[in-house]
């Protein structure tokens, strides 16, 4: 008698029945790996942004501020969202808190972010090229896992900014 090169369908069920189990093992961790990943994703585009607006204020000698804008070309109410996006320009007025106006040079847009919160105690951030006054804040990024998972841009007195885990005074950081 030949025997076959194939499967026994009680072998078959069982070769299932350890995938299924393997990825329901697996698909929690790819669905906190998949949150980590957007959130640092927003993190980074926001430090990029603010480190934009202090290199550019240094190269070009006029303030650079940052601002959430809906439409990608003025800065928004302090009702809306960060979450909606951000514009980074050249505040040639010096206006505080900053307001592009048409003649000021728009650097950078960036757009509306999905799935993350983040909030920030100033409504704009606006960097000096010498002598810095009321940059200094913090923006919290925070997902569906609260606290626990939410990292936070400190900026400083002098634009620097920093990653943190927790606030500027050690505690966690609040979630909405």
């Amino acid at each position: 008698m030949r025997l076959s090169d194939g499967f026994t369908l009680l072998e078959a069920l069982v070769s299932m029945t350890v995938v299924a189990i393997l990825a329901a093992l697996a698909a929690p961790a790819f669905a906190s790996f998949h949150l980590d990943a957007k959130r640092t994703a927003t993190v980074n585009e926001f430090f990029h942004s603010v480190f934009l607006a202090r290199s550019e204020a240094a190269k070009r000698g006029e303030v650079a501020s940052v601002c959430r804008s809906e439409d990608g070309n003025t800065c928004a109410s302090r009702e809306v969202p960060w979450t909606v996006g951000w514009i980074v320009f050249v505040n040639l007025d010096r206006d505080e808190p900053a307001e592009r106006d048409p003649n000021e040079p728009l650097l950078a847009v960036y757009g509306a972010r999905e799935g993350v919160t983040i909030t920030s105690n100033r409504v704009t951030y606006s960097f000096r090229p010498t002598v810095q006054g009321v940059v200094n804040g913090t923006i919290v990024f925070c997902d569906r896992r609260g606290s626990e998972h939410a990292r936070a841009i400190i900026i400083s007195h002098t634009g620097r900014p920093r990653v943190a885990r927790r606030d500027a005074s050690g505690r966690a950081l609040p979630c909405p």
